[in-house]
């Protein structure tokens, strides 16, 4: 009979002082000025979450628009598979991945303002 597999861990990651940070409501910041940079601050990371989303649905909308609307890229095949095919399968890895890193910049960045928020306070 196979091995059980082992206990999960919960792993955190380390932070100055020894001190940890848990991000659940009943541990919230006690003071009301760190309270309105944390809720400040869920509210900036939903705001580029939500960009970042619907600027991807935009522009693969608008790459499926133009596939679809331009029919000469059916008849031409590369590799024996039509153009608009190969366009869709490799056009939309380079969008993901740009707004995969423009969403992490502006994660980012917006942190790093909370953290100097949190520290002059």
């Amino acid at each position: 009979m196979p091995d059980a597999p082992p206990p999960r861990v919960r792993v955190t990651a380390p932070r100055p002082g020894g001190a940890s940070v848990s991000w659940s409501r009943a541990s919230a910041p006690t003071s009301d000025i760190q309270g309105e940079y944390v809720r400040s601050l869920i509210r900036s990371q939903l705001r580029v979450a939500l960009v970042c989303a619907g600027g991807f649905v935009l522009a693969t909308v608008a790459f499926l628009l133009v596939i679809s609307l331009v029919p000469d890229l059916d008849d031409t095949f590369v590799f024996g598979v039509p153009l608009s095919w190969l366009l869709l399968a490799v056009g939309v890895y380079p969008l993901a991945i740009t707004v995969a890193v423009l969403y992490v910049r502006s994660a980012s960045r917006n942190e790093a303002r909370y953290r100097s928020l949190t520290e002059d306070a």
